[in-house]
């Protein structure tokens, strides 16, 4: 099972474009702090209906984040990928320390 988010690589300009992506596409609370602490926090909940996002994955499922244009990305802005590289990776750490399988794949197209 997979569930997906969309980022619009298009969109995805710099650092504050960033957070403001992901708060609309993850459902991210009011209270989310634009920084990428934050949305690792936010993300790292994903499997606990916890009301950081809008996702609520099953046990074993994984949530698809989609960066469409990304070698746009890449090449405007590629300390957006390397955010969104750690950001993936911090919260998969954070679920295999606790025996769970990751929770985030990043697919750049």
């Amino acid at each position: 099972m997979t569930a997906s988010a969309r980022l619009d690589g298009r969109r995805l300009t710099g650092m504050p474009a960033l957070h403001r992506e992901c708060r609309r596409e993850f459902g991210l609370p009011d209270f989310y702090g634009n920084n990428i602490s934050a949305l690792i926090d936010c993300l790292s909940g994903v499997r606990d209906n916890d009301g950081m996002s809008r996702f609520a994955l099953a046990p074993g499922e994984l949530l698809d984040i989609t960066v469409t244009d990304a070698g746009l990305v890449r090449r405007q802005a590629p300390e957006v990928l390397a955010a969104l590289e750690d950001v993936v990776e911090e919260v998969n750490l954070r679920h295999a320390e606790t025996g769970a399988a990751p929770a985030l794949r990043l697919l750049l197209r």
